[in-house]
């Protein structure tokens, strides 16, 4: 039987768009909330067994149609030498990069450190449903970079980080390009393990004016996507807040794109061709909303459904804490039963 998700993500018309979430390992899934209680995330996260639990549990629960991986972006510093704590305020580095004499001999790579995840993944083949597409991933060098300069979560505007950026462009570019050799490997790896699809979080592209980041983030990008690509495994991007940058990805070959809420799904989709299929993008917000109201936000997708088959609904972002679990399921029920009108 042939999975709906790599059906659409290889290009094949199917009856309706794929549905998961990003963000849907978690949060909003009540047996998730119970080991929350018990385990700390980072154990979950780097314990393969409980990854894997939560990893599959929306597969159970919501009824996706793909599973990602249980993990986090901030693995990829770790395993350069960087110490994390996660704290209840999220994660935090002991020496963020700003505070670092020579932020790049800092650093020192230990891929070793990221076997946990490659386990983890290993039990997920071994568990999954036998349909069931995993979506490995990490995050991508700008976002990395923000968070390893600046050294917290807390303040998403990563002034250190952007001063770096502008004030001294052969450091940015020694550190991305170090990330980016480590992510790879990293994305490698997971491919080899058995995942299907591989997405890339820039999260925080957006920070950046577009043409800075075409000019200094994307090459970094592109080198990532393409050596995964080459193993024959579709990609996602997804370059959150990129705005009206998004024109210049439609060259790049990428299977698929990634939308925030913050831009139409149909005026994305005329930026990237043809080609490239697209992927989300309800805002993460709707569904703390009563479901009629939900109802009437998914209804305006139909049209754009109906007509395009490369598209893999999603939300615009991650789905939110305190998210109703009644609410995930609904959209996810919604998507599956209506009627997107595809002869």
């Amino acid at each position: 039987m042939s999975n709906i998700f790599l059906d659409t993500i290889h290009g094949i018309k199917r009856e309706r768009p794929p549905v998961w979430f990003m963000r849907q390992a978690g949060r909003v899934i009540p047996e998730y909330l119970k080991m929350r209680e018990k385990y700390s995330f980072h154990e979950m996260m780097n314990t393969p067994e409980l990854a894997a639990q939560v990893t599959l549990q929306p597969v159970y629960r919501l009824g996706v149609d793909a599973a990602i991986l249980f993990s986090d972006i901030l693995v990829i510093p770790e395993a350069m030498g960087m110490k994390l704590e996660f704290t209840d305020h999220g994660p935090r580095f002991e020496t963020p990069l700003k505070d670092e004499k020579d932020p790049v001999s800092s650093l020192h790579a230990d891929p070793s450190k990221l076997q946990h995840v490659y386990d983890a993944i290993d039990v997920i083949m071994a568990t999954r449903p036998a349909d069931t597409p995993l979506i490995g991933f990490c995050g991508a060098p700008l976002t990395t970079l923000f968070y390893m300069v600046q050294g917290i979560s807390s303040n998403h505007q990563f002034p250190a980080a952007a001063d770096m950026i502008y004030r001294d462009r052969a450091t940015t570019e020694k550190l991305l390009s170090a990330i980016t050799d480590l992510s790879i490997e990293y994305a490698l790896n997971q491919v080899k393990h058995g995942i299907s699809a591989f997405q890339l979080f820039d999260t925080h592209a957006g920070m950046l004016p577009y043409p800075l980041y075409n000019e200094v983030v994307l090459p970094y990008v592109r080198k990532i996507l393409k050596a995964v690509q080459a193993t024959g495994t579709p990609v996602i991007f997804f370059p959150k807040g990129l705005g009206n940058g998004m024109k210049v990805l439609k060259n790049e070959g990428f299977d698929f794109v990634s939308v925030d809420w913050q831009m139409s799904i149909e005026d994305a989709k005329e930026m990237l061709g043809e080609q490239t299929g697209v992927q989300g993008n309800l805002d993460p917000r709707v569904m703390a909303a009563d479901q009629s109201a939900i109802s009437r936000e998914l209804e305006k997708y139909l049209a754009f459904g109906s007509k395009e088959h490369k598209w893999i609904f999603n939300l615009g972002h991650g789905v939110l804490p305190n998210t109703p679990f009644e609410n995930a399921k609904f959209v996810v029920d919604w998507i599956k039963s209506a009627d997107w009108k595809r002869d």
